[in-house]
């Protein structure tokens, strides 16, 4: 993000005035509690009369004739905020661990990988590439023949086959000119940027938030649709005003709508999360889309949207899930959209699933070491880790995958994995978890968790120790292993450099696609450093499959 937003996230977070069409706020649903231990709890709340606004969407240029290039600017970093943690203060919280599923040996797996390409993203020496800000918020998603790559502040085209770059780096703001040369999305290049792609209807959604003089000019949403499967080509542009600081935004795609989550912040106080629905086919067709959102109490955060990866949809009239963690639970939210009555839609939840017990990693802040300095690195542990993958399989069962950073014990962070399957109540049950933390020194965080249509799963993360520099590995497992078993480490590239003295920001998140072509090649997107230094990151694009998908 600028250096304006960064100077302006501590200043009053009041709305900003006659910028967008109006919208309402629902009472804030502090009632939301845990009642129970299990998908079933009675003691679930409906919510209904989301907060409703609209955009009138705008057609934009091609991206081929949007100008290329990030100029160099003063370096910053975006500041942490915390969310609540369900673990923060409880027994073993950041220190010592009772996390009784640890994978604490490498296990082999039945199936074998074949590799693809492996090659180098935007970062520190890439093209018309100036490194600015930190952490870069590295993530991408593949589409047809397209794998596009958007990291803080800009965004490039590859060719899926080659790896050849297609178009970029071009700025995010770019995307949104067509909303008016002074309109806050237009103006403010913020970045908490992500890249997803529609596999149902073949296009690209592209989004960043405006919050650089929020305080005047209003918190904002910007989201481009891309009007044909060709990432270069025109976009319809959308932008959504919030009633405060909507940070980390995270997308998915659900039956054709596009639903969203945030961190809504007032001033430096959390507010809670707010889950929000935008009308997919509107926005498709270019026409005024409607955005509903519910908001929840500040005691929870954290939360992801469900994001459909495969050919086969949800069951017709399914509802959006929602997750986040609470203490040793997941809790589960599901939305109900209507965009013709509005009064209709409902957020219901949460239903609480009872998961093994797990700390967040570094009580959910900053510990993990580094090589030949005292510097250490952000865990993000107080949150689940982008994406949260659903899959309808071939033979007709459900299943969500997700990941988060905790304490493994030993060492500071391991990958905490679950499969989840819907449950009659309208929640989730644990098909099988896992908290990956295979022997040595190495502690792993910055996770992200998909499957392929054959049901062989796949994580990627970042490792680091005090004697091996951080890098970019994952590893995966087939139906046929053993339950809650990952096989070997692989690793996609070695990092030769520390982040050094006083930058600990890292990640803020990583991402896990499938190629929605042949719905079995995983690709993944990660930082590294190449020397040690600050604001100096580079970024690595990989593909891989588990033999016997095709």
């Amino acid at each position: 993000m600028s250096s304006a937003a960064r100077l302006k996230r501590t200043e009053n977070r009041a709305l900003g005035l006659g910028l967008v069409a109006a919208f309402t706020l629902s009472t804030l649903c502090g009632g939301l509690f845990a009642f129970a231990d299990n998908p079933n709890t009675p003691g679930v709340v409906v919510l209904t009369n989301p907060d409703v606004s609209y955009g009138a969407g705008a057609g934009t240029i091609t991206v081929h004739g949007m100008r290329k290039g990030q100029s160099d600017g003063p370096k910053h970093d975006k500041p942490f905020r915390a969310v609540p943690g369900g673990n923060k203060g409880k027994p073993g919280g950041g220190g010592g661990s009772s996390d009784p599923v640890v994978q604490s040996t490498f296990a082999n797996s039945n199936g074998s990988l074949t590799t693809g390409l492996n090659f180098e993203g935007l970062g520190n020496g890439f093209p018309n590439f100036s490194v600015n800000s930190a952490p870069p918020d590295t993530n991408g998603a593949v589409g047809a023949t397209q794998y596009v790559q958007w990291v803080n502040e800009s965004f490039a085209v590859f060719d899926k086959a080659t790896g050849t770059l297609i178009d970029g780096p071009i700025a995010g703001n770019e995307l949104f000119q067509a909303l008016g040369a002074s309109h806050p999305c237009a103006v403010n290049n913020d970045g908490d940027p992500i890249a997803q792609y529609d596999k149902g209807n073949n296009r690209w959604i592209l989004t960043q938030f405006s919050v650089t003089n929020g305080g005047s000019l209003g918190y904002w949403q910007c989201i481009a649709i891309s009007k044909t499967s060709d990432a270069t080509g025109a976009y319809n542009v959308y932008a959504y005003k919030q009633p405060n600081f909507n940070d980390y935004p995270k997308f998915g795609v659900w039956n054709g709508t596009y639903y969203a989550t945030y961190n809504i912040f007032s001033g430096n106080s959390f507010a809670g999360a707010r889950l929000c629905a935008y009308d997919g086919a509107s926005m498709r067709a270019g026409a005024a889309a409607a955005e509903q959102c519910f908001q929840l109490s500040n005691s929870y955060g954290g939360v992801l949207p469900a994001d459909v990866d495969g050919a086969i949809a949800p069951p017709s009239g399914s509802n959006e899930y929602f997750l986040n963690f609470g203490a040793n639970s997941l809790d589960t939210w599901r939305f109900h959209v209507d965009f013709t009555t509005s009064s209709n839609s409902s957020l219901t939840g949460p239903y609480i699933t009872s998961v093994a017990t797990f700390s967040d990693a570094c009580n959910g802040g900053t510990c993990v070491p580094q090589p030949g300095t005292s510097q250490q690195l952000d865990s993000l542990g107080d949150r689940l880790m982008y994406r949260l993958s659903y899959r309808h399989f071939s033979d007709g069962h459900e299943a969500l995958f997700v990941n988060h950073s905790v304490n493994p014990g030993g060492v500071v962070a391991g990958v905490r994995w679950y499969e989840l399957r819907p449950a009659t109540s309208g929640g989730v049950t644990v098909f099988q978890q896992s908290t990956y933390a295979p022997g040595g020194s190495l502690s792993r965080w910055m996770g992200s968790i998909a499957s392929d249509k054959n049901g062989n799963l796949a994580v990627g993360y970042s490792t680091s120790s005090g004697s091996s520099y951080p890098a970019i590995q994952y590893s995966y497992r087939t139906p046929t292993d053993a339950l809650s078993k990952l096989g070997s480490e692989q690793l996609v590239f070695a990092g030769t450099g520390a982040q050094l003295r006083t930058l600990n920001r890292w990640g803020d998140y990583s991402a896990m696609t499938v190629d929605p072509a042949d719905d079995c090649t995983f690709w993944y997107t990660n930082e590294y450093l190449l020397s040690s230094g600050t604001f100096n990151w580079h970024t690595h694009i990989a593909s891989f499959k588990v033999a016997g998908c095709h």
